[in-house]
Parts: structure tokens; sequence; C-alpha cells
């Protein structure tokens, strides 16, 4: 049946844009939606807008019908009822119940380990702690790009605590950390699922010694532990009561909203911490309730399946106009292509098509002056999101804002419109996509709306291509063979052996 649907897709005309704005006079009333955040009284909305995408009402069509063909409608019921969904693991995927939309017993679960991270959070911020003043966060992947992402977009200026994330085994990340903390006034949150992963715990053991050397009396009474493993943070030498746990079902780079976020919290506050679980709550009922086009998480997937399969983009680039959303392209990268960059369906069969597309992007106006000229002359089609503000995040003059929103708007306009010349090298094609992701003001909720916007779309992208977006296992192999090397014992390629010797590890 979905291949069918293909063939019916790869079929349809293709107009330009220019062509599918001068047919529809209403167009951009279609591809453009206010998503609304909160009440009367304290309102704010997010802006989609997919007009300048080359989606029509045949393709969304054809689109919808391969939704139907590929059970979109049961997948995301099971995603939320708290089925499994993840095949290969065995596992339901239960980060919307993190925010209060899910299976009832999970939701329960979830508020429960919420209000016990609240009362630590609350409590340090009281002093219960003594003088806390930095916190230096360890993990890796999901457990380091969630919480630095969030804390570099909201807590800017006015942190509670001071938070430093680190991921990097490279000893140079945390001496950067030690050099901007005092040991005196410093905690530690170790962020593990399993509590085991090598660089994490490595990084963590190197963080006890740095308080050590410093004299502080007992080091492991500023650990706070994130994980899904309580008895391995136990054994590691975290008391029971400093221990936040998070469920089996709550996959890494979906874990932002469970322990994970800690860190968070402690920059921010509960009561911001809990605004952005609602924000993203909100954008959990909108893609649970709403079908066909209208929901927007599925209609950015119509969009990104429209490019990758039937134009053959192999990249989709993603510029933040704001240098809050400075880290969002490098969260994304992990999200979409972890998840997606997959060669086999759910049922173990090749993938017939391309999956993913490579996810890259960078901060406007900057990247205007580096890799803008590649999206307008150059002979790769790059799908484009951009995402800014109305509201500016600084005491300036209102001018700068006014220049960079100025430029992310030019920017989308001139890539649709292009420009002709009689001189070749100041021709300028046009007809280039993008979407523009315009929000009021970056605040905890309409940040945790965006975040939830993004994590649906991959999975909504998953459901169209048949894939499972909740394992990761490509990322194993090359740990096992790291452990490897660590053993030693074990003969490699020429080239790696030369490698290992020129570095002294063999």
């Amino acid at each position: 049946m979905s291949e069918a649907v293909w063939n019916k897709l790869k079929d349809l005309e293709k107009p330009s844009l220019a062509q599918l704005f001068a047919a529809d006079p209403d167009r951009l009333d279609t591809y453009a939606t206010a998503f609304e955040l909160g009440d009367e009284e304290n309102s704010c909305a997010i802006r989609f807008d997919w007009s300048k995408t080359h989606l029509d009402a045949a393709h969304v069509a054809a689109f919808e019908e391969l939704a139907a063909a590929m059970d979109f409608t049961g997948r995301r019921a099971a995603l939320f009822a708290g089925d499994i969904v993840n095949p290969t693991e065995g596992r339901a995927a239960e980060h919307t119940a993190q925010r209060g939309v899910g299976k009832e017993e999970s939701v329960a679960l979830a508020h429960e380990n919420h209000h016990r991270m609240a009362a630590i959070v609350e409590a340090i911020h009281r002093g219960a702690m003594g003088d806390v003043k930095h916190l230096i966060h360890v993990g890796i992947g999901g457990s380091a790009l969630g919480p630095a992402l969030a804390i570099d977009a909201l807590a800017r200026e006015g942190a509670m605590v001071d938070v430093h994330v680190v991921s990097n085994i490279d000893g140079c990340a945390l001496e950067q950390a030690f050099a901007a903390c005092d040991p005196a006034t410093t905690m530690l949150a170790v962020a593990s699922k399993t509590f085991t992963t090598i660089e994490t715990m490595t990084n963590a053991e190197s963080v006890i010694g740095w308080l050590r050397e410093n004299e502080v009396d007992d080091p492991f009474g500023r650990v706070v532990a994130l994980t899904a493993s309580p008895e391995k943070a136990m054994e590691w030498g975290v008391d029971e009561t400093r221990i936040l746990p998070f469920s089996e079902s709550v996959g890494g780079r979906y874990s932002l909203w469970s322990s994970i976020g800690f860190p968070v919290a402690m920059a921010l506050g509960w009561p911001d911490f809990a605004e952005f679980l609602a924000g993203a709550a909100a954008m959990d009922e909108h893609f649970r309730d709403t079908d066909g086009m209208a929901n927007l998480p599925l209609r950015a997937a119509f969009a990104d399946q429209y490019y990758t399969r039937l134009r053959g983009c192999q990249t989709r680039a993603v510029f933040a106009y704001d240098e809050r959303l400075a880290m969002l392209p490098d969260y994304l990268q992990q999200l979409e292509m972890e998840s997606n960059g997959k060669r086999v369906k759910v049922d173990g069969s090749p993938v017939d098509g391309p999956t993913a597309p490579i996810t890259w992007g960078g901060v406007g106006t900057d990247a205007q002056h580096a890799v803008f000229q590649l999206l307008h002359q150059g002979t790769n089609l790059v799908p484009v999101d951009f995402i800014a503000s109305i509201a500016q995040g600084h005491d300036l003059d209102p001018v700068h804002h006014r220049i960079l929103l100025s430029n992310c708007f030019a920017q989308g306009a001139a890539l649709m419109a292009g420009k002709d010349s009689d001189d070749p090298a100041r021709a300028y094609p046009g007809d280039r996509p993008s979407a523009t992701i315009l929000l009021d003001e970056v605040s905890p909720a309409t940040f945790g709306a965006l975040i939830a916007f993004h994590e649906h779309r991959t999975f909504a992208n998953a459901v169209l291509m048949g894939i499972n977006p909740f394992d990761q296992f490509g990322v194993e192999l090359g740990k096992e063979i790291a452990r490897q090397i660590e053993k030693g014992g074990t003969q490699f390629d020429p080239s790696t052996e030369a490698l290992l010797q020129l570095a002294g590890i063999a």
C-alpha cells in the first residue's frame, strides 16, 4: 500500500513556489498556523509557517494517505498509551508522560519523581546543603545536550545557580569548569541512565578528586545522581536521599523532562521548570488530538519527506536567529540523526529509500556570511528552517533586534524569489524552500513547546518511513572497539595500529 502511495507522490506535478502562491491566494492561511499557549491573561504563541515549502493540496492529500497506510494513528496511540514502540529493546517511549500526557500510571510516577526533584531543588535554593553557587553537571548525549541547550536559552541572566554542563571526556572541558567554580560552593550532578557510561563516570570521578584535593570534607555529600539505575548510584557512593530516578522507558535524547532536567531547574527555579513542562504538554495534546495536515509536527514531516524522498535532498539546515537558541541545531542533530538514521524498518527489512537527512545549521546573522552562498547559488537543494523570536532577549537598542529579524525574513524571501541577471555569477535561481518558526518570546513555555514539536516531528517522520526512532545501536560499535583498545590484546587494521602506536596507546 505505501509503495503505491509513494509512486503516486512521485508522479505528481511539482509547481514552483511562485506558482503555488500565484495559484492560491489563501496559501498563507493554509500553511501558516499560530499555536497558542497559556490563557487569556498570559497567552503567547508560536507561528509555524510552511507556506514557502513546495507542499500543495495534491501532495498533502497523498501524504495523508501515506500516513493512513503506515498506521500513523495507531502508532501515535501506542506512543501515548505507553505500549511498546521500541520493539528492538522491548520498551515503551514515555517522555510525554514526564509532561503529564500519557499512560495514567506513568504520569503518576513522573509526578512523584518531579515532586521529589522539586523538593531537593527548593531545599538547595533555601541553603539546606550550604552555600551552593555552582553546579557541575556531567553527562553525555541527551543527558548533556538537552540541559545545556535549555540553560543557554533560558538562564543567561539571573540564574539561581551557575551551571556548567560537561560531556566531553577530554579533560580540557572539565578544567574549564573547574576554573569557573569555587570548590567550596560547588555541587556535582551525575547524569547517566545506567550509571556505567564510561565518559560520564570518568568525569564524575575527576570532579570528586578535584573536590577532595581542594579540601572539601565530604565530596560525595555534594553529589546528586540522575539515573534509571538507583542501586548503581548507591554503589558508587551517592546517598539514597540525593538520587533522582527516572523511568527506563525514557530515552536519553528524550530525557530533558525527567530528572535529567535537574540542572535546568537548579538554574531557573522550579516554577519556570514547571512552565517548561507545561509548554511541552500543550504540544503533546495538540499532536495527540489533531489529525492530518492540521497536526503541526505531522505537517512538518510531510515537508521533510517531500524533500528527502521526492527531491533527493540529503541535508536540512536549521538557523536560529536568536543567540539564546544557538545550541538548537546541535540538539536537533542528535534528536533527528540518532533517532532516524536507520537502514532497516521496524520489521527488520531494508529501508526502501533515504531516511533522515543530515541536520546542520548555525546562528543568524553569522551563518549568512559563511554558508548562505551555497544555499542561494550552490547546486545542492537544501530546505531551511528559520527560528526566531519577536521579543528580543537583551536590553540594548531595539535596532539590534530589528536588523536581526529583517535579515531572517529577508533570507527566506530571497531563497524563494531569487534574482535574474545577465551576469551568470550574479544570478540567483530562487525556488528554494524554507519554513519559519516564529516565537512571540523565548520563554520556558514556548521553549518547551518548541522542543516537544521537534520530538513529535521526528516520531512522525519515523512512522512515515516505517522505522523505529527509539533505538540507537549505531553508536555501540565504536564504543565496543574503544573498550577492546583499553583492554589490549586485539589486533586491528594497519591504519588503526599505526595510529595507536603514534599516540602511545598500543
